[in-house]
C-alpha cells in the first residue's frame, strides 16, 4: 500500500547512505585484542636502596682526553681514562686505565687499582693492585699489595702499621693486653 514504486524518482532523504570516510559507530572500530600490559619500573624499596647505594655510589669519570686538576672531594670511586693532577678527600676508590695518568697528586684511598701511571703520594688502606701495565711512582703506603707480572713500582714504599700489626702471629695478644 505505502510501497514505493520502481519506476519513481527518489528523494533525497530516502537513497542509500553512500560510503564514507568517517569513522565507523565505537563498536565496530575496536577489535577484540587482549590489552597490553605496560611494564612501569616503580621505585625500589629502603632496603633495595640501600643494599645498592654502595655499589653504585658517586663516581667520577675522567674520559680519555680529558684533563683535570684540582680537588676532587666526597667521590666514592674515581674512574682515570685521561690526565688529573689533582689531591683527593674522602674517596673510596680509585681506578687508574692503561690511558690514565695520575700525576703531581695525592690520593688516601681504601682500594687502588693500577693500570695507567700514578706519580705522586700513595695511601691506600685496603688492596693496592697494580696491573701488568702499570707503574707507581713516588710515596706509596698500603695495606695488602699485589703487582702483576710486569707491573713496576718504585719511591719510598712502606706496608701500613696497621696491616703490619694484623699479620704478626702475637699482634691478637698485643692487642688483648
Amino acid at each position: 500500500m505505502f510501497r514505493k514504486k520502481d519506476h519513481e524518482p527518489m528523494r533525497p532523504a530516502e537513497r542509500p547512505a553512500e560510503p564514507s570516510l568517517a569513522r565507523p559507530p565505537a563498536e565496530k572500530a575496536k577489535p577484540d585484542l587482549p590489552r597490553r600490559q605496560v611494564d612501569l619500573p616503580t621505585a625500589p624499596a629502603a632496603s633495595e636502596k640501600a643494599a645498592a647505594a654502595p655499589a653504585e655510589g658517586k663516581r667520577l669519570i675522567v674520559g680519555q682526553g680529558i684533563s683535570l686538576s684540582g680537588e676532587i672531594e666526597a667521590c666514592d670511586r674515581l674512574i682515570v681514562e685521561g690526565s688529573v693532577q689533582v689531591t683527593l678527600k674522602d674517596t673510596r676508590a680509585i681506578e687508574i686505565t692503561e690511558t690514565g695518568k695520575f700525576t703531581e697528586g695525592k690520593a688516601s684511598v681504601e682500594e687502588a687499582e693500577i693500570s695507567g701511571v700514578y706519580e705522586g703520594e700513595l695511601t691506600v688502606r685496603n688492596r693496592l693492585l697494580i696491573r701488568s701495565t702499570g707503574k707507581v711512582t713516588g710515596n706509596v703506603r698500603y695495606g695488602e699489595l699485589e703487582i702483576e707480572r710486569g707491573g713496576r713500582i718504585s719511591g719510598s714504599i712502606s706496608m701500613l702499621e696497621e696491616k703490619a700489626e694484623a699479620g704478626r702471629p702475637g699482634a691478637a695478644a698485643k692487642a688483648a693486653s
